[in-house]
């Protein structure tokens, strides 16, 4: 009985691990079948809003989306996602994969695949009251900070600055409870930051983002599910050529959002071959 249990669960195993294989291989030729790309991307007014005429999807983060698509041969559809269900969208395959404000973490990495070559490389910035006595990460110590729930910035400001992080649904709300005095600070992206701070309608001129350095400048990449090797392949030859071509550099000039010198280094390494 103990053999044929083994061979049992041997066999069971063996026919987990093909089918886990099978469903990565199938992904990319599902996506092919269907006709269509869905990516979720995250529309907060950073990197992606809504058109006020049209009512569609626009932004940095959406066009990277339909270059995919049509790189790939097919339609795009954006779905939108905000940073408590964005990993859920993915998971559940409500969506094929995120460009969605996700740089990359080690602990994201254990429950999902990502694109090994990263699209750009993004810090956090806190925006303050002016007068508020923040200019370093050490001065937020103690002190009520406000980000976007799921952040990668909560554990640094908790582990290496003892802030005290109060998590809110996206970037428009974190940043609405800190107007209302919920918090000192907010942190986010930091050209989420500084788009807003650079706005012309006047909302943020009582505000600064007074910390020049960014917290923990991370890899931003492209999210699926665990195990789409075939997937992973494919849009990393397009993210390579995105580099080769200059097209990432020329996106973040077209949406406000100068390169970063790791962008920049990318483009020169990547052209060079």
């Amino acid at each position: 009985m103990k053999f044929r249990f083994t061979t049992f669960l041997s066999v069971s195993l063996t026919a987990f691990a093909l089918s886990q294989t099978v469903h990565a291989d199938a992904t990319l030729d599902r996506i092919k079948s269907r006709g269509t790309l869905t990516v979720g991307v995250v529309l907060d007014g950073t990197y992606g809003s809504l058109d006020p005429q049209t009512r569609e999807p626009i932004g940095y983060n959406v066009e990277l989306a339909q270059d995919l698509a049509r790189r790939l041969g097919v339609k795009f559809e954006a779905v939108e996602v905000t940073p408590p269900n964005r990993v859920q969208f993915l998971q559940q395959g409500k969506v094929d994969a995120l460009i969605a404000s996700m740089q990359y973490t080690k602990e994201r990495d254990e429950i999902l695949s990502h694109v090994p070559t990263p699209f750009e490389e993004i810090g956090g910035s806190a925006m303050v009251h002016k007068g508020a006595g923040i200019h370093s990460w050490n001065d937020l110590r103690g002190k009520p900070v406000c980000v976007s729930q799921g952040s990668n910035y909560t554990r640094p400001l908790i582990e290496q600055y003892g802030a005290q992080v109060k998590g809110f649904k996206g970037m428009p709300e974190a940043l609405l409870a800190m107007r209302g005095g919920t918090c000192v600070a907010s942190v986010h992206v930091t050209p989420g930051i500084q788009a807003r701070l650079a706005s012309t309608s006047g909302e943020w001129q009582d505000y600064e983002s007074p910390i020049p350095d960014q917290l923990i400048p991370s890899p931003s990449v492209i999210w699926v599910r665990k195990g789409e090797t075939d997937t992973v392949a494919a849009l990393d030859k397009i993210v390579k050529e995105w580099h080769r071509s200059g097209f990432l550099i020329d996106e973040g000039n077209k949406w406000h959002m100068p390169p970063s010198q790791q962008l920049l280094a990318w483009h020169r390494e990547h052209s060079s071959k």
